[in-house]
């Protein structure tokens, strides 16, 4: 499994957006931010790589998420499956 992988990618895994195009374009319009080794980092291109261990901070509408990368995963399966690549700290999925 590779080390790194796209941001856009890993929440279309996560299913945190329905396709990937969805979650690239809220990258585009509407940023992340991401703290990997305790730097913060604001970030609006979808082909940002992430590592596991790098927290990512989502908007979605009134909605602020802030999610542990706790594996990139290489496929996006079921439900179950997404689940066990993250792990929330706090807001909402």
């Amino acid at each position: 499994m590779a080390d790194t992988l796209r941001l856009d990618v890993w929440l279309w895994r996560a299913r945190f957006f329905k396709t990937r195009t969805l979650a690239a374009g809220h990258i585009r319009g509407h940023g992340a931010r991401i703290t990997h080794d305790g730097l913060t980092r604001r970030v609006d291109k979808p082909a940002t790589a992430i590592t596991a261990g790098d927290i990512v901070t989502l908007a979605r509408g009134a909605h602020i998420s802030t999610i542990e990368i706790l594996d990139l995963g290489t496929r996006r399966g079921p439900p179950a499956e997404a689940r066990d690549l993250y792990r929330l700290l706090e807001g909402e999925t």
